[in-house]
C-alpha cells in the first residue's frame, strides 16, 4: 500500500491531524529556541557533520578499535550481518543465562530487527520501559515517531488503555496519574527482570565504551538492576574519540526535544560488578547504504527526530502512513535502500521544501537524497504510477503552447462547476484541499486586454 493511501486513513480524523500537527510544530519551535541559545550552533553542526563523515570513511578501522578496547574493558562484542542473526545472538545470550524476563529501553534497531516478537515466540517476556514505547506495546502497535512513540494518541485513549491493561481508574486522563500508574507497573518488572536490553546512542572507539541517552532513567535501571545487560547498536553509531561526544550531546537533545541536554546521559565502559555486558553490532543493510554514494550520508543520522517534527507531510499524515520502522524524511531515505519496491512511494511523500535538511543537526541533505531516490526509482521503473503519468501529461502540455492554452480555458470552466460536481469522488486532490478560485482570464488574455486598453488611451 502506498503512503498516500495510508495517509488518507489518518487524514479522515481532522481533529487528530490538527493536534498532531500542532504538537510536533511546538517541539520544532522549542528546537529553534534552544538552537538560538547556542551562539556556535552552526559551528557545532559543521563539526558534527565532519566527524560523522570521517567516521563513516574509516568505519572498519574504528569498529575494530572499538572491539579491541571494549573487550579489554570486559565487554563481549558480537557481530551480526542482518536482523535474523542479531535476534539469534540476543536470544542465545539470554537462553544461556536462563533469562525469561527482560526489560528493554527504547531502541529503534531492535524495532527494525523485530526482536520483541522473536523473543516472545521463544517464551521470553520483553517489556518496553520507555513510557511511550510501553503505551504502544500495550496497544500492540509499533512506535509512530522515533522520539515520541505515542505522539499519535490522545490522553483519553491512553487512560482507556491503562484502565483496561493496568487496572487504572475509568475515565482517567491526567498525565500525572497515568505516569504514576505506569511507574508502579514498571517498577515491579525492573525488580523481577533477569536481563536488560538497551540501544546505543554513541559508541566510542577510543575508549571502548557506549553512551545511552534517555529522559526517564529507564535505561539506567535496565543496565544496573539485572546482572545481564545486552546493548544493540547499528555499526554507524561509532565515534572516533571521546572528545567528539560533547559535540553530539549538545546537538541531540536540543534538536530532538528542545532541551539543553537529555536528563540521563549514561556512560558504560564495562559490566557491573558480578555482571555481564554484551554489545551486538549490526549491519542489516548499512554496508550497502554506505556503498551508495548519493545516500551514504544518511548513516550520519543520530535519530533526534527533528526532521519528523518539521516535515509538513509527516505532521499531517502520521508515522504509520510510511509503513516503515523509521518514518518521516530520514525513513523515506533509508527504507527504499532495503526494499525499493515496497517503499517506492516514500521519496515522493515530500514537498522537497528542505526544512528537514535545515534542522538536521549533522547536516544530512535529506531533501537532496529524496530527490535522488525519485530519479533512481523512476529509472528502475518502480516509482508510483500516477506520478509518472502526471509528469508525462505535464510534458505534453508544456511543450505544446496551443494545447496548454486550451487546457487552461477548460480548467477555468471546470472550476466553475457546482460544488457537488467539482468535489465529487473523482477529485482526489479536493478531498483534503480547497481548490483555488480561477481568474476570469488567463495571464496572456489579461495582458492583451490591458495592452488594447493602453493603446486606445
Amino acid at each position: 500500500m502506498s503512503h498516500a493511501r495510508r495517509a488518507s486513513a489518518f487524514a479522515r480524523d481532522a481533529a487528530r491531524v490538527r493536534w498532531h500537527d500542532e504538537a510536533l510544530w511546538y517541539v520544532r519551535e522549542k528546537r529553534d529556541r534552544a538552537a538560538r541559545g547556542v551562539p556556535e550552533w552552526e559551528e557545532l553542526r559543521e563539526r558534527a557533520a565532519a566527524i560523522k563523515a570521517h567516521a563513516l570513511s574509516h568505519l572498519d578501522r574504528y569498529l575494530l578499535e572499538f572491539e579491541e578496547r571494549a573487550t579489554g574493558n570486559g565487554i563481549r562484542v558480537h557481530w551480526a550481518r542482518d536482523a535474523e542473526e542479531h535476534n539469534r545472538i540476543v536470544h542465545g545470550i539470554l537462553a544461556a543465562r536462563r533469562a525469561r524476563r527482560v526489560v528493554k529501553s527504547k531502541s529503534m534497531l531492535t524495532e527494525e530487527c523485530g526482536l520483541n516478537p522473536y523473543l516472545a515466540a521463544r517464551g521470553i517476556e520483553v517489556v518496553d520501559t520507555d513510557l511511550g514505547e510501553r503505551i504502544v506495546q500495550l496497544r500492540r502497535e509499533p512506535p509512530s515517531h522515533i522520539v515520541f512513540p505515542a505522539i499519535h494518541l490522545r490522553r483519553e485513549e491512553i487512560g482507556q488503555l491503562f484502565h483496561r491493561e493496568l487496572g487504572g481508574e475509568a475515565g482517567a486522563r491526567e498525565p500525572e496519574y497515568l505516569v504514576r500508574l505506569a511507574r508502579r507497573d514498571l517498577r515491579e518488572r525492573f525488580l523481577r527482570a533477569d536481563a536488560g536490553i538497551t540501544g546505543v546512542n554513541f559508541a566510542i572507539a577510543e575508549t571502548g565504551g557506549i553512551v545511552v541517552c534517555t529522559n526517564e532513567g529507564n535505561a539506567d535501571l535496565g543496565m544496573t538492576l539485572p546482572a545481564l545487560h545486552v546493548a544493540c547498536m547499528g555499526l554507524e553509531k561509532i565515534l572516533p574519540r571521546f572528545e567528539d561526544l560533547a559535540v553530539f550531546t549538545r546537538l541531540l537533545a536540543r534538536s530532538g526535544t528542545g532541551q539543553a541536554i537529555t536528563a540521563y546521559t549514561s556512560h558504560v565502559h564495562g559490566p557491573r560488578p558480578g555482571g555481564e555486558l554484551h554489545v551486538v553490532i549490526v549491519d542489516a543493510g548499512r554496508s550497502q547504504q554506505l556503498g551508495r554514494e548519493e545516500f551514504r550520508r544518511s548513516l550520519a543520522c543520530i535519530r533526534c527526530g527533528a526532521c519528523l517534527n518539521t516535515c509538513p507531510v509527516y505532521r499531517r499524515s502520521g508515522g504509520y502512513s510510511y509503513g516503515a520502522v523509521v518514518p518521516g524524511p530520514i525513513g523515506s531515505v533509508l527504507a527504499p535502500g532495503s526494499d525499493p519496491l515496497r517503499h517506492a512511494s516514500l521519496p515522493f511523500a515530500s514537498t522537497l521544501c528542505g526544512s528537514c535538511s535545515d534542522v538536521c543537526p549533522v547536516k544530512i541533505d535529506l531533501h537532496g537524497q529524496l530527490l535522488a531516490w525519485r530519479g533512481q526509482l523512476r529509472q528502475a521503473g518502480v516509482s508510483p504510477g500516477p506520478g509518472r503519468l502526471s509528469l508525462r501529461a505535464a510534458r505534453a502540455l508544456l511543450t505544446r503552447p496551443r494545447l496548454y492554452r486550451l487546457a487552461g480555458r477548460l480548467l477555468r470552466a471546470l472550476f466553475r462547476l457546482p460544488r457537488p460536481l467539482l468535489y465529487g469522488s473523482w477529485n482526489a486532490w479536493g478531498r483534503g484541499r480547497e481548490l483555488p478560485i480561477p481568474p476570469a482570464l488567463s495571464f496572456r488574455e489579461e495582458l492583451k486586454r490591458r495592452e488594447r486598453r493602453g493603446g486606445r488611451s
